[in-house]
């Protein structure tokens, strides 16, 4: 009698699951084994049953030395991954830089040739598109020029200002000293109040 087809769902009565699993679980362990000698493969299988028990085989040496071999064939892989897909990407970054070059290019004899070259709508987008950020930059560079130009001229316009209000204090005390003296020649009484002019500071002489 034909054997009825397995519907694969959880079988729902529990000493019928064990039995299904100790019995698929022998013929798993006895298919690897003849899959190892029939085909020199190295295989590691490893089953927990439904209460948490450990079933393991592995073939040739160890389960922890196929662990490893795993890790490192699989870091492996991780690493040639990474080396693909970045010289996937330097690849395309030189292949657009060559296209934008050959656009500029053009360009330039676009209009530094009188129109000589016919340029398709797309290429006169892009180079439009890079004389505006062409522009940017350069606005940016000039107003940063500018800004440190107004600002260094603040500075010297402060101490400009600093240095003529210390020469007009100077200057007023001069003056005041000289009509003290002025006042002195008319008026004797005041000689005894007014400083000899050699004790004068030399410095309120200079402008």
């Amino acid at each position: 009698m034909a054997r009825g087809k397995v519907q694969m769902r959880r079988i729902e009565n529990q000493v019928h699951r064990q039995v299904t699993f100790c019995k698929r679980r022998s013929g798993l362990l006895k298919k690897a084994r003849e899959l190892s000698v029939l085909c020199d493969a190295e295989i590691g299988l490893v089953i927990f049953s439904p209460h948490g028990k450990l079933y393991e085989l592995a073939t040739n040496g160890s389960m922890e030395g196929l662990i490893e071999k795993y890790m490192k064939s699989k870091r492996c892989n991780v690493v040639e991954q990474a080396e693909e897909k970045q010289i996937l990407e330097s690849k395309m970054e030189v292949n657009m830089l060559k296209n934008e070059i050959d656009v500029l290019q053009k360009g330039l004899r676009y209009m530094f040739q009188g129109g000589a070259g016919k340029m398709t709508l797309d290429e006169l987008r892009i180079l439009e598109n890079n004389l505006e950020v062409w522009m940017y930059h350069i606005r940016s560079a000039k107003m940063d020029i500018m800004s440190q130009e107004i600002q260094l001229l603040k500075n010297k316009e402060g101490i400009l200002t600093a240095a003529n209000k210390c020469l007009q204090e100077q200057f007023h005390q001069h003056v005041q000293m000289e009509m003290q003296y002025i006042a002195a020649e008319t008026d004797p009484d005041m000689t005894n109040n007014i400083p000899y002019p050699l004790t004068v500071q030399s410095e309120i002489y200079q402008y």
